[in-house]
């Protein structure tokens, strides 16, 4: 059998689909698996590293935004549509799948859509709680759309029935042991373990909310801190000694610029302070952490919000929206659950109980489903 995998521009794209082909790739060794992306974004690196062949087409997003220099790019965006379009045709007559998958990216539109006019068998996979304009349209077309969350149902006028399959988390979260990881950053049990972080770039608000919690309960008693300020965040050390505390002498405090070791440190932590991306809650979900969701305002639909949003309506999670938080408010909901052991614990369990541990094997099998003819 082959398999065709269009994803790309985020990791949040790119991770699922690897972990689904991995998946696909050991159940069935004798498979073939290509993936389809841009040259110059992350998957054009992550794809190799994870050993499958990948090829690039021309493709970038339309800007909203109207501005000349805007107006420039989408000028251009058109020009890579047709070419994008020539492109994806020529590969997907020479590799000849069975089935083509679009885990999300603007890649996944010319791929799809190429793939069901040939009359190729097709599925797509929706991460968010919102979905985006690509799957939005390519729903109506495609054989079968996978959902993360059940409430994306009503915001997609699919063609056939969605199946929720949950996001696939990576093995070693769910191999992840909490007395071990806790062990292994030296967490003692009356701590409180907060784990705070913005993402590899880092977030300019979570870093100063981050650098005020720390600074105002260095000194209070059962607080750990680990903080990860990402790539712009690097002045985050410096200011928390303007406020008076020197994070190299405080043991209870870490900084570090990114988190190479997550499964460890999720696994460790009491509480979680970060965005709402798709594979980020997955991972909270299945870990069954409480957390305060801090929505990046800066995403395609506000995803992130309404991500966030389907785990507080079940009780599992916290959220503080960017224009709301500022450190007081951040202080105040820590110190509440740090304080509250039954209300932490509460919210994590009801996290856990959201957790979809066996999406990548249902996805996996939806997927062969279609490779081998079975439509049903």
């Amino acid at each position: 059998m082959k398999f065709l995998f269009a994803a790309g521009g985020t990791g949040g794209h790119i991770n699922p689909a690897l972990a689904v082909a991995g998946e696909i790739r050991e159940k069935y060794p004798e498979s073939e698996i290509l993936f389809i992306g841009t040259k110059n974004k992350m998957e054009s690196k992550l794809v190799p590293q994870a050993g499958f062949d990948f090829a690039a087409i021309s493709i970038s997003g339309f800007q909203r935004k109207l501005s000349l220099k805007n107006i420039a790019k989408n000028i251009r965006t058109l020009f890579y549509l047709i070419e994008s379009s020539f492109q994806t045709k020529k590969i997907i007559k020479r590799f000849n799948p069975d089935v083509v998958v679009g885990f999300g990216g603007y890649v996944s539109g010319p791929v799809l859509r190429c793939a069901y006019k040939m009359g190729i068998p097709t599925a797509i996979h929706e991460q968010n709680a919102f979905p985006g304009v690509t799957n939005k349209a390519l729903a109506k077309h495609v054989d079968k759309v996978m959902i993360t969350v059940d409430s994306v149902r009503k915001y997609l006028d699919a063609k056939n029935d969605c199946i929720l399959t949950g996001l696939p988390v990576r093995g070693e979260m769910l191999r992840a042991d909490r007395d071990f990881s806790r062990a292994e950053l030296k967490v003692r049990d009356d701590e409180v373990l907060i784990l705070s972080m913005g993402g590899s770039l880092g977030a300019k608000a979570i870093n100063e909310a981050a650098v005020e919690l720390i600074s105002k309960r260095a000194d209070a008693k059962g607080y750990r801190f680990l903080h990860s300020t990402g790539r712009y965040g690097l002045w985050v050390p410096n200011k928390i000694r303007e406020n008076g505390v020197d994070p190299d002498s405080h043991g209870n405090i870490e900084i570090r610029e990114y988190i190479n070791d997550m499964d460890v440190c999720m696994s460790a932590a009491d509480i979680v302070i970060c965005r709402a991306g798709a594979s980020s809650l997955s991972e909270i979900e299945a870990l069954g952490k409480a957390s305060i969701l801090v929505p990046s305002p800066n995403v395609a639909e506000n995803h992130q919000y309404h991500n966030a949003m389907a785990l507080v309506r079940n009780g599992a999670a916290i959220i503080i929206e960017e224009k709301d938080l500022t450190g007081d408010r951040l202080i105040a909901e820590v110190d509440e659950l740090v304080r509250n052991r039954d209300k932490r614990e509460a919210i994590g369990k009801n996290a856990k109980a959201m957790a979809k541990i066996d999406a990548k094997e249902k996805i996996a099998q939806i997927v062969v489903g279609l490779a081998k003819g079975n439509k049903a």
